[in-house]
C-alpha cells in the first residue's frame, strides 16, 4: 500500500541558515466578490512559474491584485486557460510566471516561500530527478540576491492534485458556494486523504480541495533523506 506524507518547513534547518527570502509571481488572477455567497476571497497554493502571460495583449490587466466581480473574474480567466496544463482549477488568486524577488543569506538544499512555495537549488533537483521521481518541475526565479555568487534558486510547480477525505471535515460543513465553487475550511487538525483520488503518476503534488499541503511519497520521502537534503520534514497522513 502507498504511503504518503505532508511536507513542511523544517525550522530548525531554516534557522541555521538564516536566510531572508521576499517575493511574489509576476501575474496573477484577481481576488473574487461573489454575488451568490457574498465573500471576497482569493486563493493560496495555486501557482504556475512555468506559465508565461507576457505574450496575451491583457497581461497588465493581471498584475495588480485586486477583487473583481464574476462575470470580470471568469473573462480574465479564460484568457489565461490555454496556456495552463488541461484540466486544472483557476481559482481567484492562482499566479503565474516567475518568482519575483529579494533574497540574501545562505541557503540550504530545499527552503520555502511563506511556509507554502518550494524552491530548491538547481544541484538538488537534478540529485532528485537523477532518482527517477515524477513530477519535479523546476522553474527558474527572478530573485535579486545582495551576495556575490548567489545559489541558483528554482521554484517547484507543484501540481494541485488528490483531495481530503470528507472523513476529517467538520460534520455539516456546507458545501462549496455553486457559483464562486468557494470551500471554506481550516486546516484539519488530523488530515486524511481521499485514497481514490491520489495520483499515481506524481512524487509530489498539492492537494486540489487544499493547496496549502504538499504531499509528497514515500519515494520523495526516502529520496531527500537518502541524499540528506535538509529543509523539510515529513508527517505520514493516513488515507481512506
Amino acid at each position: 500500500m502507498s504511503r504518503f506524507f505532508l511536507l513542511d518547513e523544517d525550522k530548525a534547518a531554516m534557522a541555521k541558515h538564516g536566510n531572508e527570502l521576499d517575493g511574489s509571481h509576476k501575474w496573477g488572477l484577481p481576488g473574487l466578490r461573489c454575488h451568490s455567497c457574498g465573500a471576497t476571497w482569493s486563493s493560496v497554493g495555486h501557482d504556475y512559474p512555468s506559465v508565461d502571460l507576457s505574450g496575451l495583449p491583457e497581461h497588465d490587466e493581471f498584475k495588480r491584485p485586486r477583487p473583481e466581480p464574476f462575470a470580470e473574474f471568469v473573462r480574465l480567466r479564460e484568457l489565461v486557460r490555454p496556456l495552463v496544463p488541461p484540466d486544472v482549477s483557476l481559482p481567484p488568486g492562482t499566479t503565474f510566471g516567475p518568482l519575483v524577488g529579494r533574497a540574501s543569506g545562505s541557503f540550504g538544499s530545499i527552503d520555502w516561500l511563506g511556509g507554502i512555495r518550494l524552491l530548491m537549488r538547481r544541484e538538488a533537483l537534478e540529485l532528485l530527478q537523477a532518482e527517477g521521481l515524477r513530477g519535479l518541475l523546476g522553474c527558474r526565479t527572478e530573485l535579486r540576491f545582495r551576495q556575490k555568487a548567489p545559489p541558483e534558486l528554482l521554484e517547484l510547480q507543484v501540481a494541485p492534485r488528490g483531495r481530503l477525505h470528507p472523513d476529517c471535515m467538520p460534520p455539516g460543513h456546507p458545501p462549496p458556494c455553486p457559483t464562486c465553487d468557494r470551500f471554506s475550511l481550516r486546516w484539519p487538525d488530523e488530515p486524511i486523504l481521499d485514497a481514490a483520488t491520489l495520483p499515481t503518476d506524481l512524487d509530489l503534488f498539492r492537494l486540489g480541495n487544499f493547496a496549502t499541503m504538499v504531499i509528497g511519497t514515500e519515494r520523495f520521502k526516502d529520496a531527500v533523506l537518502r541524499l540528506e537534503l535538509d529543509g523539510l520534514t515529513f508527517r505520514e497522513l493516513p488515507t481512506r
